[in-house]
């Protein structure tokens, strides 16, 4: 059973108790690490499903799959490969993405995951927690705490190169991101674990705003996106600033920034025609559909641009292809 669907099933019953026997009726599916004060929790560990990370491969899969996003790629190409290759980090890596919706943000997670485990983003290592949908209850958030901090800790002790994705982050609740601070800290051990090798990724929808006004005063002076970088305008601090002043955003009020464990906020910029277009073709292939250039162009345009006048950029980015393509086949 995936992890993800276990995790799943963990939190759709609120009335289990961690001390009640939940546990114990999944007794025979977790590995038999244990530890100080926690009952372990985790699946038998797969280590054979670690591949060699090759960072050659995974500049190689970035650069063929990932549309648009110049910055991003550059900065996960270099710092995923630097963090994987280090045989004694001092910390685990922690990401935030953000940026518009269906722009890869999500999408590149899947990259990541398939040139770390054989069995990418399926691997019984990689758990990803959608926070709109896992984390909906807030009479619930000292139960869920408890929960998530046993998770993380539970499989970080049986398989240390492990990876937690936090979707929509900006819609959790600040008491459970401050739930996973502590294990985001510099050469910190909890109950004897080490989480240096594990990977954090937080994705999010917020500072989309800034993001897509640099894009677009870019596009006004006549500049090519590409010259768009971290330093532009101070993007990356202007990202982590923007952040600290909203009411809003989960983040601003947990211990998270506070303690500068966020190694690195990237940007993912909107998606252009040409990007859509990409989008579309790589589709056709996913489905093993004839390659039709004049039914991409067709799908991609039929998508909803803004502004509204100079129609530059895609509303909703790759998100619909799929179903765009069929209605158009």
């Amino acid at each position: 059973m995936n992890s993800g669907n276990l995790f799943l099933l963990f939190f759709l019953l609120p009335c289990v108790t961690v001390e009640a026997g939940f546990f114990d009726f999944f007794e025979s599916l977790f590995c038999s690490c244990h530890f100080d004060g926690f009952k372990d929790i985790t699946i038998i560990s797969e280590k054979d499903d670690l591949r060699h990370f090759d960072s050659k491969e995974l500049k190689k899969d970035l650069r063929k799959f990932l549309y648009g996003q110049h910055i991003a790629k550059k900065t996960i190409q270099n710092v995923v490969s630097s963090f994987m290759e280090d045989s004694n980090p001092n910390k685990p890596l922690v990401l935030s993405f953000h940026g518009p919706p269906g722009v890869g943000k999500s999408y590149v997670t899947n990259i990541i995951a398939r040139n770390i485990y054989k069995n990418g983003k399926k691997s019984k290592h990689v758990h990803t927690f959608k926070a709109d949908y896992l984390f909906q209850h807030k009479e619930m958030t000292r139960t869920y705490q408890t929960q998530l901090r046993e998770w993380i800790h539970g499989n970080v002790s049986c398989f240390p190169r492990s990876m937690f994705i936090f979707d929509k982050v900006d819609q959790m609740n600040p008491e459970l991101i401050d739930a996973i601070t502590p294990f985001l800290e510099y050469n910190h051990q909890l109950d004897g674990v080490s989480f240096n090798n594990a990977i954090f990724i937080f994705i999010s929808n917020s500072e989309k705003d800034a993001i897509i006004n640099l894009t677009l005063d870019f596009w006004k002076e006549g500049r090519d996106r590409e010259e768009i970088q971290m330093t532009s305008s101070g993007l990356e601090t202007q990202i982590s600033q923007n952040i600290y002043n909203d009411k809003n955003d989960g983040f601003q009020h947990s211990s998270l920034l506070d303690h500068h464990l966020i190694d690195y906020f990237i940007p993912f910029l909107p998606l252009e025609l040409k990007h859509v277009r990409q989008c579309v073709l790589s589709e056709m292939a996913h489905l093993k559909m004839n390659a039709d250039k004049d039914l991409a162009d067709k799908v991609a345009r039929d998508m909803p641009f803004f502004p509204p006048e100079e129609k530059i950029f895609a509303v909703k980015g790759c998100k619909s292809v799929r179903q765009k393509l069929y209605a158009n086949d």
